[in-house]
């Protein structure tokens, strides 16, 4: 049955009404909503403020590395010490490598630009921010609907934003209702704001409705796949922060890796692929293990134990991709709208900030009994922030290193370190990432070692410890434009890609009947965005699940 069929059967819809809602329980999010709630109490007044989460419980889909810069949130809470904040592993050594395929070589740390140093910044669980910070927002009286996937933006006449439906719940795989069917709810506001993360499913709409991305560059990608370990205590060096470059990647294909010592003998490891590779045969999670291999990084690791496993999109484009954020009834806040600064490797400092400076704006505008317009105020206020400074003296960075690693190094290490990030010139970039993968026959395929089981694994035990789990019996949440598109273009052509980039086995070609076809195994998805950014025929279009589907990250 089709959305208008259940409406017609099932309907009306139930509707709650609100002054703010926030579709996404992230650091921009949460960060938005206690902001409009200090404000409101603040002045006495009552604003009604909703956030919507898809993941089973705030934090549940949070993953990155991280190294957090708590600049903004000091901003949002002074005393965030006191109050408990888990920001508990300060930096205390950046170290930054450059690999080949059996040694490392450490860059001098007085050549190291200021992107790259971390004094004063702090190793978290992002997911364990999260969660703290949604416990603050409930405190100031904010609602926190976990599980509730906003599915559908909802419009007025006049086509501005005025809030959004909830998933359905309860349909079978072929989209029928079973007995716990229950149609989604509309939940109307005076203004809604987006925070949904990289590549989110409403944002995306959104920029297409508006053509918010009008004249700015193509918004670049990368895949992040983390790791988080046990390992011996000897080897434990809390507060110590490794980067490195160059292997296990090709020179002109964009990356690195992080290596992170958290208390507690715990070790967060990952790699960052630019999802702008040429070479339909590389793998980004097959990348991600080989580099444990290596004799540097391999050490860390021997006698110890893997105990989570995650991946997720992050946008990497920065002020140069960034598309125009507000539109009637709306905004777009944090990754939604790609404010991560891929030269420092840190996005959550952005996202507070403009979650908190989308709040003042919606705010302000309620206290003016104005509804459903454009928030310009928030704009100009980035336009006047210190994010603005930081992401313009950065703008140069993915532009430079999608230029290959050698080049890319030396014009970074020009612009950030002798001038400052102080330049006249803008360098930009023209292709979207799916347009730069090549076809097959351009490559040879790549030969990458088995998974021991010690070190390096396989997509399914690491699914496994993601904790992702989907109704079987639900909608396929991977849907395809065209069902012939997989065999005749990317099977044909790039010899099947989407097994290769998506890091939790989603995707894998198989015989039937003597012919191949696409199988979609959605039941692993880590709802990492890969294959929506990727497929080169941009056939693959996410689409939210069943509320409370996905990973549960627990530390990550």
């Amino acid at each position: 049955m089709n959305a208008a069929e259940l409406l017609e059967q099932f309907g009306p819809r139930e509707s709650m009404d609100y002054d703010l809602v926030i579709v996404g329980g992230g650091p921009a999010g949460l960060s938005a909503a206690i902001k409009a709630k200090q404000l409101a109490n603040a002045t006495g007044k009552d604003i009604s403020v909703c956030v919507l989460e898809k993941g089973s419980e705030i934090g549940a889909h949070i993953l990155s590395g991280a190294v957090m810069d708590p600049k903004a949130l000091t901003e949002l809470f002074p005393d965030w010490k006191e109050m408990g904040a888990p920001l508990e592993t300060e930096v205390t050594q950046d170290q930054f490598l450059f690999l080949t395929s059996d040694n490392s070589y450490q860059v001098p740390n007085w050549m190291l630009p200021h992107c790259f140093k971390n004094e004063g910044n702090y190793i978290v669980s992002l997911a364990n921010v999260t969660r703290w910070l949604g416990q603050q927002a409930e405190n100031l009286g904010v609602e926190i609907f976990p599980g509730f996937p906003a599915a559908e933006i909802l419009y007025t006449e006049q086509g501005a934003v005025c809030g959004v439906i909830t998933g359905a719940m309860g349909l079978d795989k072929e989209g029928k209702p079973t007995d716990q069917f229950q149609l989604g709810m509309e939940l109307r506001a005076k203004y809604t704001l987006f925070a949904e993360g990289a590549r989110g499913h409403l944002g995306k709409q959104l920029i297409a409705k508006f053509a918010l991305d009008q004249n700015v560059d193509p918004q670049s990608y990368g895949i992040g796949i983390k790791e988080l370990w046990e390992v011996e205590s000897s080897k434990s060096k809390p507060g110590l922060v490794v980067h490195t470059a160059g292997w296990p990647l090709e020179s002109d294909t964009y990356g690195g890796s992080f290596l992170y010592h958290l208390g507690d003998n715990k070790v967060a490891v990952g790699l960052v692929v630019g999802l702008s590779y040429k070479n339909p045969y590389l793998s980004p999670f097959e990348e991600f293990q080989r580099y444990k291999l290596h004799p540097k990084i391999r050490e860390t690791f021997e006698g110890g134990k893997r105990i989570a496993y995650g991946a997720r999109a992050l946008t990497a484009g920065g002020l140069n991709s960034l598309p125009k954020t507000v539109f009637p009834g709306g905004a777009l806040i944090g990754c939604d709208a790609g404010f991560l600064n891929a030269s420092r490797i840190k996005g959550s400092h952005a996202a507070i900030k403009t979650g908190m400076l989308a709040a003042e704006a919606a705010v302000s505008a309620l206290n003016e009994n104005r509804s459903a317009d454009v928030l310009s105020a928030y704009p100009t206020a980035f336009q006047n922030s210190w994010l603005h400074t930081e992401l313009n003296q950065a703008r140069n960075f993915k532009s430079w290193m999608s230029k290959g690693l050698y080049l890319g190094t030396l014009m970074v290490g020009l612009e950030q370190k002798l001038l400052g990030g102080n330049v006249p010139w803008t360098v930009h970039l023209k292709h979207a990432d799916h347009e730069c993968l090549e076809p097959a026959a351009k490559h040879r395929p790549i030969d990458y070692p088995k998974p021991d089981g010690k070190i390096t694994f396989d997509r399914l035990s690491s699914v496994f410890i993601s904790n992702t789990n989907h109704a079987e019996n639900q909608p396929v949440h991977l849907t395809l434009k065209n069902d012939s598109v997989p065999v005749d273009i990317n099977l044909k052509t790039y010899a099947g890609p989407e097994q290769r980039y998506c890091p939790a086995g989603v995707y894998e070609y198989i015989e039937t009947d003597g012919k191949p076809r696409l199988q979609i195994n959605s039941q692993n998805c880590v709802h990492c965005k890969t294959c929506d950014i990727k497929d080169p025929s941009q056939n693959i279009i996410w689409i939210t699940p069943e509320g409370g589907g996905g990973p549960n990250y627990t530390s990550m």
